[in-house]
């Protein structure tokens, strides 16, 4: 049988809030018609198939697993052994894009920002000949549409995003040194970006063009807010582009969670112990029963929340989230519902 949890979503300034407020238990109350998130606390290839079987939607067509295949030597990546079952169970092809920045002087052989290295990586860290791997901006790149204009004016992604029907967007829960936290908002927006597509998000619109020259000064990073809910633009503007052929679901998997994201070089070590693996069809109420675990997490010799946390707070990391449901992307009220028996 499946036991049913019900959570509340957390107030608006409840991550922003002190260390000690966000070790607080969240209260809960029932959230009638509110978006279904499906949680294991088991995590292994069997129930990451289990959560996907849970969520009644069917991975047709040429399917997209969208995920990070991780920074050279970052060690935090969901490893091939853990996703096959799922690949193989819906014959999805994992996609990937270029990053936008190098990993610095003596770590050339960890770059992914260009088709070339960003192959030598995958292939390191096993992805290939296991699973069909597809760079999607390699040959170029396209825009589609956003509904929230507010920055953006469209979504810069690969071109090779054609080419599929359905995407699962396979993502790995973390920190991240910019966005606070990466979820499935980030995977969909920034992971499915062309290099122009990211300075364009990151920018807030300012920067069409990736200028190196550029990168990471106040006129690539100045406008904190404006990042986030470019964000937020732009996973809708995914969204909508599978909405529009077969679907799209969302599986995050919380372990290995470092305050750094799968992109960093050289990662802050994790702290935190692992907790599962969470599905939905709604991405911000995914992302939102995400942080409200790590919220609710206590303070032990093996578990601390206390860096993610500082860390979605000091860049406003909820923000992306407020911002996503404000547009109509998806609900931050969500009713928890575990599949384990």
């Amino acid at each position: 049988m499946k036991r049913t949890f019900l959570f509340s979503m957390l107030a608006a300034g409840m991550l922003t809030a002190c260390t000690q407020k966000n070790n607080q238990k969240v209260d809960t109350m029932e959230n009638k018609n509110a978006p279904t998130v499906y949680l294991t606390r088991e995590i292994s290839p069997e129930s990451l198939v289990r959560i996907y079987k849970a969520l009644g939607v069917e991975a047709k067509g040429h399917v997209a697993v969208k995920m990070s295949t991780g920074e050279g030597s970052n060690p935090n990546y969901l490893k091939p052994e853990l996703i096959k079952n799922l690949i193989f169970e819906v014959n999805g092809t994992i996609v990937e894009c270029n990053t936008a920045y190098s990993s610095g002087p003596g770590d050339e052989q960890d770059d992914r920002n260009t088709s070339a290295n960003h192959w030598k990586v995958i292939e390191r860290h096993g992805f290939t000949p296991t699973f069909k791997v597809d760079i999607m901006d390699e040959e170029g790149e396209m825009r589609i549409p956003v509904q929230d204009s507010t920055h953006i004016k469209y979504d810069i992604v690969g071109t090779h995003m054609a080419s599929y029907d359905f995407m699962i967007a396979l993502n790995h829960f973390k920190g991240h040194p910019m966005g606070g936290y990466g979820g499935a908002l980030k995977n969909l927006s920034i992971g499915c970006a062309s290099q122009n597509g990211k300075a364009y998000i990151h920018s807030a619109g300012k920067m069409e063009v990736l200028d190196m020259s550029k990168l990471w000064t106040p006129e690539y990073i100045g406008d904190q807010d404006g990042f986030l809910e470019s964000m937020a633009a732009a996973a809708q503007a995914v969204v909508d582009y599978f909405n529009g052929k077969k679907g799209i679901i969302y599986i995050s998997v919380m372990n290995n969670m470092s305050i750094d994201c799968d992109c960093v070089d050289h990662p802050e070590p994790v702290k935190l112990e692992d907790y599962g693996i969470l599905a939905s069809t709604d991405p911000v109420a995914l992302d939102q029963a995400c942080i409200d675990i790590i919220n609710n997490q206590q303070v032990t010799a093996k578990n601390d929340p206390t860096d993610l946390l500082n860390r979605i707070d000091q860049q406003h990391g909820i923000h992306t989230i407020e911002h996503a449901e404000k547009i109509g992307l998806g609900s931050r009220k969500y009713t928890l519902v575990s599949i384990d028996k």
